[in-house]
């Protein structure tokens, strides 16, 4: 048997367990350790079973995971989403549809902060939903609009999803954040154009907006205050060099803390939530990394990856027709399975066709939670519909999900323009940290 059909076999074998239900990080280790026994040797497997965990797990660059993770768990306990509604609901409210804007808006920030697309849904949707029907919205509009914005926080940094591409394909995770933040904007502008227009349509949607001074809305402004001193002792250090991206990460846990304290939202009850919950996502996410690893090896043992890439990049069709066909590839499998294992299972498939054909490994991390994003909100998987789901609890699943898929136009033109002009995502990178591609 050749080795690119054992590879196949084992990718085969490895889509059956996780459809079964069982673990990805345990499919991952499962499929790529027999694997490599039955391509090398026993003993070899087992060898690589002794290293890859105590290597991945004493991983300084790894170690950004949990610190983020238990900022944005600092972030959800302080409370800070409120002020931060408030004022983004004020800011917005001559806008035709300007509380639906709001939510975007607002869950782009706090998604960002927050790093969990769940949670930036749960905790935005529970203040705006009400709020919405309150005027009149439409329950479609409504639902979408929270389940969208509960998605574009991944990102813009820090993101979970950033950083464990970069572990897979070894690159910055600074330049991987950096990449993010104009992409990210672009979709929440969009999502929000499309929000007007279609208001602008049928007018139905939105039974009316209440409107504000310019002395209020500058008022509401107080309630951004602990996001930007959060925002700006992350990013500030880490984009100008003064702080890593471990000790920006080790900071901003550090001022969240501060701020649930300020806030007066402390109480050991939330703070031992808080990290019980870093525990358990960090748990989760490393031994998905560790899963990976050994799968990859396996992979690369085969070859198969490497010969993909050289038969695609030798077919006579343009790039951008392979590009194409990988993103509509990332599209379908998002339909049937989490953003996360979709990562996993085929950036160490896809990277190598990526750099052979010239197309730069940063901006295609972009690309790829790009369409993470819309597998996020469309059935029979997204996850954050169903979160809105448990909130809006008279709402259908269905009316849900109708609600979100129209959104995905908004985020298939930011593909489209980030496609076309790649700079923009690469612009920042170049400028903070003189990053070539």
């Amino acid at each position: 048997m050749s080795l690119n059909m054992v590879a196949l076999i084992g990718i085969v074998v490895l889509l059956v367990l996780m459809f079964l239900g069982m673990n990805i990080g345990i499919s991952m280790l499962l499929v790529g350790f027999f694997g490599y026994a039955y391509v090398v040797n026993f003993n070899a497997a087992i060898g690589v079973l002794a290293t890859v965990p105590t290597t991945q797990a004493s991983t300084y660059s790894l170690t950004v995971i949990p610190l983020f993770v238990l900022m944005g768990n600092f972030a959800f306990a302080s409370g800070m989403s409120s002020g931060l509604y408030d004022a983004g609901h004020k800011i917005l409210s001559r806008l035709p549809g300007g509380l639906a804007c709001a939510s975007v808006g607002i869950s782009t920030v706090f998604g960002a902060v927050c790093g969990s697309t769940q949670a930036t849904c749960a905790t935005v949707g529970t203040i705006a939903i009400p709020e919405m029907r309150k005027y009149g919205y439409d329950d479609k509009l409504s639902c979408g609009s929270v389940s969208v914005g509960g998605t574009l926080g991944i990102m813009i940094p820090p993101s979970s999803p950033m950083i464990v591409y970069c572990l897979l394909a070894t690159e910055s995770v600074g330049c991987m954040f950096a990449a993010g933040i104009l992409p990210g904007i672009i979709e929440a502008v969009l999502c929000m154009a499309l929000i007007v227009v279609m208001v602008k349509v049928r007018p139905a949607l939105v039974a009316g907006n209440e409107h504000y001074t310019l002395r209020e809305m500058l008022r509401s402004l107080k309630g951004l205050i602990p996001i930007a001193i959060l925002f700006l002792c992350v990013f500030v250090g880490m984009f100008t060099g003064v702080f890593t991206v471990n000790e920006s990460a080790a900071i901003g846990a550090f001022v969240a803390f501060l701020m649930m304290i300020i806030l007066r939202k402390f109480t050991w009850k939330a703070f031992f939530a808080a990290m019980k919950d870093t525990v358990k996502t960090t748990s989760m996410t490393y031994l998905i990394l560790i899963g990976a690893v050994v799968f990859g090896n396996f992979l690369t043992i085969t070859n198969m990856p490497m010969n993909l890439a050289n038969m695609i990049a030798s077919m006579n069709v343009s790039r951008y027709v392979i590009l194409l066909f990988i993103v509509l590839i990332y599209a379908a499998m998002g339909c049937l399975m989490d953003a996360l294992p979709m990562m996993m299972l085929t950036v160490p498939i896809f990277l190598p066709i990526i750099t052979e054909l010239g197309f730069d490994p940063i901006w295609f991390g972009v690309l790829i939670i790009m369409v993470m994003q819309m597998a996020l909100i469309t059935p029979p998987v997204g996850s954050a519909c169903y979160v809105i789901s448990g909130i809006a609890k008279d709402v259908p699943l269905t009316r849900i999900f109708s609600g979100a898929v129209p959104f995905v136009l908004a985020l298939v033109a930011a593909i489209i323009v980030i496609t076309i002009f790649p700079d923009i995502a690469l612009v920042i990178p170049r400028a903070f940290y003189g990053y070539s591609g």
